[in-house]
């Protein structure tokens, strides 16, 4: 039988390696993608090849269409199917509102929003041929919540959620099932760039109902529930990890 194929975009580290692992260990070949950082997706690459799965890396900035359809491409040429796409590289620029500028929209926007779009519509033409797939997104709290000098990513994530729904009935009749998986507050690399971190981490622990914040291992299975079978005909949704934070007033 042949093996499944799955893309993990931005996934030389952090969440979306930890997802490319998980994936490798239920027998799936993997399409590592990275923008920067070569060495750390080699390694990766190494982890993943340990565990039994052929690997694709390839160097992509996802918020130029011209470097997706570089992407998959080669995706054709190695594997010539594709069955797991999940969406997690992401950037933004964050500042006070009142310091925003139009190429920090711009940025923040194309690979944050607009290469879900257009990388769901090239995931979607393989995955069609063998029968459907699914597509996860990662978005965050900020696209429903207000969080200090994070209006871009906030808002590109909404965006990411609104396309989510429509990328869910629209495919759904090609057996592609569509969601994503939002997250509270997680202790990654990408929060490094905030200036108050450890603000922001004290303040998520000591106020969380659940008594900690999210993991990446959280997020991380939210993710492998959705790409299951027993997730199936869950179409569209955002499903919220945050331990319950954002319920509170």
């Amino acid at each position: 039988m042949e093996r499944k194929v799955a893309l993990v975009t931005g996934s030389s580290r952090g969440i979306g390696k930890e997802i490319a692992l998980r994936l490798a260990g239920k027998g799936y070949d993997l399409v590592i993608n990275y923008a920067r950082n070569k060495n750390a997706a080699m390694e990766t690459a190494k982890e993943l090849e340990a565990l039994g799965s052929k690997v694709l890396v390839v160097k992509a900035n996802v918020g130029k269409k011209e470097k997706i359809q570089e992407l998959f491409a080669q995706i054709d040429e190695q594997f010539g199917r594709l069955d797991v796409f999940v969406n997690n590289a992401a950037s933004g620029v964050l500042k006070p509102l009142m310091e925003l500028e139009e190429t920090h929209w711009d940025w923040t926007m194309d690979i944050n929003s607009k290469a879900l779009l257009f990388c769901a519509q090239e995931a979607a033409k393989r995955m069609e041929k063998t029968g459907g797939g699914k597509i996860v997104s990662l978005s965050s709290l900020g696209s429903i919540r207000y969080i200090e000098n994070y209006t871009l990513v906030g808002v590109s994530k909404a965006a990411l959620e609104a396309l989510t729904r429509y990328l869910a009935v629209d495919l759904a009749p090609k057996n592609i099932v569509v969601n994503a998986v939002s997250g509270g507050a997680v202790d990654t690399d990408a929060l490094s760039h905030f200036p108050n971190r450890e603000e922001i981490l004290e303040s998520a622990a000591k106020r969380n109902p659940a008594g900690r914040i999210v993991t990446p291992d959280d997020l991380t299975n939210a993710v492998m529930f959705l790409l299951s079978e027993d997730a199936s005909m869950i179409c569209g949704q955002t499903i919220i990890v945050d331990g319950g934070i954002s319920l509170l007033v």
